[in-house]
């Protein structure tokens, strides 16, 4: 839990009965600081048992992508999927993981799931659909990102905004573990995304065997 401050006591929680609560009342906001890519709030929240916190967050700073993000599931055939070695400036080290952007203006997901698969693998893909939406340090931010599953690729380039060409490897999908017993393979959501798309794989499997 994210806060910097105290007021008073907090008083115990009254018991729940439905699983449900009120969300907290905000009681101030005010910008901390700014960045070209991220900005810094701060909360000022009173909950409904009266105690009151200072919450910060980190939002986007209005650069105009106002639609998301995208991560995509992209499968070259039904066993494998592509995987890309990008620098990860959090870590000052490369690392690999899924191709993933933002949502440009006037864009939906799957034409931002599209371009980003040009831009960051060379190729496109005939049938993209959505498969989860996940969030990252929830008490910090509320960004969101949108797991798609692309099939039925195609070769086609698309000149995009990586300092250099990433390098791309295609990765059997059943291997997993495998994946995670590499030191350069850690982002929670790409795991996450896949193994939602293996299960996904195998219902598939399941059902066309069935019929």
């Amino acid at each position: 839990m994210a806060f910097s401050s105290r007021s008073g006591d907090t008083p115990p929680l009254a018991p729940e009965t439905d699983g449900t609560r009120s969300k907290p009342r905000i009681l101030a906001r005010h910008e901390v600081a700014r960045s070209r890519l991220f900005a810094i709030e701060s909360l000022e929240l009173r909950f409904a048992n009266g105690a009151e916190r200072t919450f910060e967050r980190l939002t986007g700073s209005g650069n105009g992508h106002g639609g998301g993000a995208v991560m995509i599931v992209a499968m070259p055939d039904p066993d494998h999927v592509l995987l890309i070695h990008e620098y990860a400036a959090g870590f000052n080290d490369y690392a690999l993981t899924l191709p993933k952007g933002l949502v440009d203006p006037g864009e939906d997901v799957v034409s931002a799931a599209n371009r980003e698969l040009m831009e960051e693998c060379g190729v496109g893909a005939r049938h993209i659909e959505p498969l989860v939406e996940l969030s990252l340090a929830p008490n910090y931010m509320s960004h969101r990102m949108h797991v798609m599953l692309a099939t039925d690729l195609y070769e086609k380039r698309l000149p995009g905004d990586e300092p250099e060409p990433l390098i791309v490897e295609r990765y059997p999908l059943e291997d997993i573990n495998g994946l995670l017993a590499r030191e350069d393979f850690h982002e929670g959501r790409a795991i996450a995304a896949l193994f939602i798309a293996r299960d996904r794989m195998r219902s598939e499997r399941v059902d066309d065997a069935w019929w």
